[in-house]
């Protein structure tokens, strides 16, 4: 017996121990990447020293003496916290994902190889002005510095489980100006405006008719919801292939961060009439795609004395991988901006040479295409060979999906022609964004933002401003085409000149609000301007129900504060709501269940609150709603996801009882409004019950509506160890799509409620006292998986809390919990 314990004790001895020693190499691996934020680090490059003050947030504030050694403290920071996301993101915009995660990568490398992100790029980065190339320049060194003698595995915890797919001894290429800049072309694609649409409209105008296509697609409400600007300031094989092309614009969409329901932003800005301090305050939270790490990085540049070769002294939010600060605000000027959506993509029909598949028709010649072949790497020693041509308007991307046989018929083209579709987009020539974005950092007054906003190109955003003398402004910058023929909503022909750009609106007449009579400025992805512009900036635009809640909020509130602010930040209200209820709860329902829903419903606020029942009740009664009255007449891939758009589809429908909409394909009979009111709340209702459990008083909309924050490469590997790793959630979260708390959803999901798009940062900047700025973003700082900031900021934001970011010296060092020293 003393045998047996002695051998049992060693066993559990020796257990024990390769637990322990697993664990600490477990332990080990995980914080392997940690970065060194305390004592001194040298930097070769550097000029003088740099200092990075990190508060208890995790969140730097730089210091220099000059902008090369500002810049490349910045950044050397981002490769610290978030190295791996920067790698990620330049693999995407390079056409090179299928290097790190294989051949399931490459129809996505293959579309954005043939868009030639990252070759405009490069020919961006050889005409820049010569300052904003060395700031570029001192930044990708600053990244480099810390990429010095570090392999994959010391850089983050990805490539460790990339290690285990097969991609082993990987050292990541150094960082260039041309990575910062490719970033630019992803968010630009992801804010860029209507090709889904324009290809939605195409393939339906084909499947269901122009008519019906119309009334599914509507146009802005100019009737009752608002615009920016009131006045403006200037005085088969071929389906197969459209469908495919959607399709592949979603993925991309995925992989960027973009293409969800609910993609947007607000912001606003309140002039000092309206506010208790007498001084503007302004607001900003742009709405994007769910992920971790968060899209954003905060923190502060300052040059410790401001001279011209030094000018910085500013705060806010960037982009890892990218110098300077986004959106934030400087000693003087404050602003935030919004997506303004406008169409500067077009699908031209290129009619292709039968007897030579490089050559197309323009004005009745064939003329040659310009022909490339680019090799994509595969993990693992493969290679894909990709040929790619391009025409006057751009690239031919339906290459990768075969011709256009099928909709050429449909449309009514000559089927003794072969077609492909170009695409053209202001993104994929040449700009002077990051220019602008330095000049912005630098700016004192409203005609230095106005100067710096000259360069702005894509994506045009929604300015607003603020500054401390108490003026407002709102600026809408941007490259938006003028065409001499066509709208813009569908796919046209490009064999002749009838539609061709003719150059850009001109700046001066763009949009444009300084201190407007009403006292503030709000956008929401609205359309900026009414009918009687004389330009077309655009037709599609979000449908505005965020914009009418903020800006009657806005005008609710006689003396605004940070505190009246937040509260606009968590408003919660579903106006499409109020819109559908009257018609349901003018019905009667028999079965005692469901007359209480609905009895919950007439005494509901609203207000889609994570704790509420009736918001669950709703939510799942407009999901059955929709599919009772459109999956019968719609492809899948364009059923409805449950936001704006489907709001205002469905108010137009409601008034007309015996609309043609309401009526059930699949069966005999021919249904009416009510009859489809009727089915979708008792199929709403037999939905909680199955997924929320048999008790109603249990229900709760956060208890369907999730926040989980993904890994944006692995966190949908399939994995669950992995995923675990990595992801964090599910958060129970309040708000919705095209609600101001835009959390947004897709009810055609498989989690059909959960949390797609968010708003990715909330800003508040008080500008009677800037040490009074309010900011969160969605997780935490760091981008190392258990690291103390990677999702410690993740319950703030949800509860619509915020952190105050310190400014001045005297507060930054207040703050400081961390202090690390770059030296030359």
């Amino acid at each position: 017996m003393r045998l047996l314990q002695g051998v049992l004790r060693t066993l559990l001895i020796a257990v024990l121990a390769l637990a322990l020693v697993a664990g600490l190499l477990i332990g080990a691996t995980v914080t392997r990447s940690f970065p060194q934020t305390r004592g001194t680090v040298r930097l070769p490059g550097l000029r003088g020293s740099a200092e990075v003050l990190r508060d208890a947030n995790g969140i730097p504030h730089l210091y220099a003496d000059t902008a090369e050694d500002l810049f490349m403290a910045q950044g050397y920071v981002h490769a610290q916290d978030r190295f791996y996301q920067m790698d990620f993101w330049r693999h995407i915009t390079a056409g090179r994902l299928s290097e790190l995660f294989g051949a399931g990568r490459l129809n996505t490398d293959k579309f954005l190889r043939t868009s030639g992100w990252r070759r405009v790029a490069e020919q961006e980065y050889a005409s820049a002005e010569p300052a904003t190339r060395a700031i570029l320049d001192a930044y990708a060194a600053g990244v480099n510095a810390y990429l010095a003698n570090r392999s994959g595995p010391d850089l983050s915890l990805e490539y460790s489980i990339l290690a285990l797919n097969g991609l082993t001894g990987y050292t990541p290429d150094p960082w260039t100006g041309v990575d910062s800049i490719a970033w630019g072309k992803a968010m630009a694609w992801d804010l860029s405006g209507n090709l889904d649409a324009e290809i939605m409209r195409a393939v339906l105008n084909q499947t269901i008719g122009v008519e019906k296509t119309n009334a599914y697609m509507p146009l802005y409400p100019h009737g009752d919801h608002p615009v920016i600007v009131p006045t403006p300031a200037f005085d088969a094989a071929g389906l197969g292939a459209l469908r495919g092309l959607s399709a592949q614009l979603a993925e991309l969409g995925a992989v960027t961060g973009g293409a969800f329901e609910g993609i947007g932003s607000n912001d606003w800005v309140i002039g000092g009439g309206r506010t208790a301090s007498g001084m503007p305050l302004l607001a900003d939270d742009p709405h994007l795609g769910i992920r971790i790490p968060s899209i954003w990085y905060q923190n502060s540049l300052h040059c410790r004395t401001l001279t011209a070769e030094c000018p910085y002294d500013v705060t806010g939010y960037s982009f890892a991988g990218v110098p300077a600060v986004i959106i934030g605000h400087n000693t003087r000027i404050a602003w935030g901006v919004t997506n303004v959506g406008p169409d500067v993509q077009d699908l031209f029909i290129e009619k292709v040479n039968p007897a030579d598949p490089n050559q197309y028709e323009v004005n009745g010649q064939w003329v040659n295409m310009e022909v490339r072949q680019e090799t994509i790497q595969v993990l693992g020693g493969g290679r894909e060979e990709v040929t790619i041509r391009s025409t006057r308007h751009g690239p031919l991307i339906t290459d990768v999906y075969g011709s256009l046989d099928e909709f050429a018929a449909g449309a009514g083209l000559d089927p003794a022609n072969q077609y492909a579709f170009a695409l053209k987009w202001t993104a994929l020539q040449p700009g002077t964004l990051f220019q602008s974005v330095f000049k912005i950092n630098r700016a004192r007054n409203w005609d230095d933002f106005r100067i710096a906003l000259r360069d702005w190109d894509v994506p045009s955003q929604n300015f607003v401003y603020a500054d401390v003398d108490g003026n407002i402004g709102y600026q809408m910058p941007g490259n938006v085409p003028i065409r001499r023929g066509g709208d813009g909503l569908l796919p046209v022909p490009g064999w002749t000149d009838d539609y061709e750009w003719t150059g850009y609106i001109p700046f001066d007449q763009l949009p444009a609000s300084f201190n407007p009579p009403q006292g503030y400025i709000a956008t929401a992805n609205n359309a900026v301007v009414g009918p009687e512009y004389p330009y077309l900036i655009a037709l599609d635009w979000d449908p505005g129900y965020r914009a009418e809640r903020i800006v009657s909020l806005i005008e609710a509130e006689a003396k605004h504060t940070p505190e009246t602010i937040a509260r606009i930040h968590g408003d919660n209200q579903n106006l499409g709501a109020g819109e559908v209820l009257p018609y349901l709860l003018a019905l009667g329902f028999g079965e005692p269940e469901l007359a209480q829903a609905q009895a919950e419903l007439r005494a509901w606020d609203g207000q889609m609150d994570m704790a509420s029942r009736p918001a669950a009740i709703y939510a799942a009664f407009f999901r059955q709603l929709l599919a009772a009255t459109f999956h019968d007449d719609l492809p899948e891939a364009y059923w409805p996801g449950g936001g704006g758009d489907s709001w205002l589809t469905i108010r137009a429908l409601l008034p007309d009882f015996h609309n043609a909409w309401w009526d059930d394909q699949t069966t005999p009979a021919v249904e009416t409004r009510d009859e489809i009111l009727r089915r979708a709340f008792a199929a709403g209702y037999a939905e909680l019950r199955d997924t929320l459990g048999p008790d109603p008083r249990t229900w709760q909309w956060g208890r369907l509506h999730g926040s989980t924050f993904d890994n944006e490469s692995l966190g949908r590997s399939g994995v669950s160890f992995i995923e675990a790793i990595f992801n964090r959630g599910p958060f129970p979260t309040s708000g919705g799509t095209s609600i101001v708390n835009a959390t947004g959803f897709n009810v055609t999901n498989a989690e059909p409620y959960a949390t797609r798009s968010v708003p990715s940062m909330r800003m508040i900047v008080d500008l009677s006292n800037l040490e009074n700025t309010r900011m969160i973003h969605t997780t935490g700082q760091s981008g190392h998986a258990y690291a103390a900031h990677y999702i410690d900021m993740a319950d703030k934001w949800r509860f619509i809390q915020y952190n105050l970011m310190p400014f001045g010296r005297a507060a930054v060092e207040a703050a400081a919990a961390d202090r690390l020293l770059l030296v030359p």
